[in-house]
């Protein structure tokens, strides 16, 4: 029975702790607003946060996003691995909120999945420049972080920029891999 009382006492404890690491972290924030169909095209991936599902790609790595009748995106990523092989991913976008709403919510899943909330993830836009030519993209606990731009290479002084703006919003610079583009 004591040891009963002292794993729900520990796990008590961790819950509450893990909460409050979580509670030191202010709530991430989006750009004010996001113009669409201006977002639409094809943006280069130039940095990210490892993640399980890109694990294979090596380089050149670019998302295509295409508006589709319905109001929602049609995304569509691919890269190529290291034994020279293109990889690809077919997906769907969709606003979350009103037309300008910077957040979306993306899933690689088949369609007739899309009812079930976990086959959607967050795409939060973060950082935007007013030339839609450089962005950061995450979600609210920052587990995940892309840097895409419309350009395969992007001018030195306005990725450091990007980073500083990063860097204030709570971001661990150091989780943060270039993405090569050849």
């Amino acid at each position: 029975m004591k040891n009963k009382l002292l794993w729900v006492c520990l796990g008590a404890l961790w819950a509450t702790g893990s909460t409050w690491v979580h509670a030191e972290q202010p709530a991430l924030q989006t750009i004010a607003s996001l113009d669409v169909p201006r977002y639409m095209g094809t943006w280069y991936e130039i940095a990210k946060y490892p993640n399980s599902f890109q694990k294979k790609c090596a380089r050149n790595t670019r998302a295509d996003y295409q508006a589709q009748p319905d109001g929602s995106v049609q995304v569509f990523n691919r890269c190529i691995m290291a034994d020279g092989q293109t990889t690809e991913a077919l997906g769907a976008a969709r606003q979350v909120g009103p037309a300008t709403s910077p957040k979306l919510q993306v899933r690689f899943a088949p369609a007739w999945l899309s009812f079930l909330p976990m086959v959607w993830g967050n795409y939060w836009v973060i950082d935007l420049d007013p030339h839609y030519q450089l962005v950061a993209v995450s979600e609210p606990q920052r587990e995940y972080l892309w840097v895409l731009s419309r350009t395969p290479k992007v001018e030195p002084v306005a990725y450091q920029a990007l980073l500083s703006r990063l860097a204030q919003q709570g971001f661990d610079l150091k989780r943060l891999e270039s993405s090569p583009q050849e």
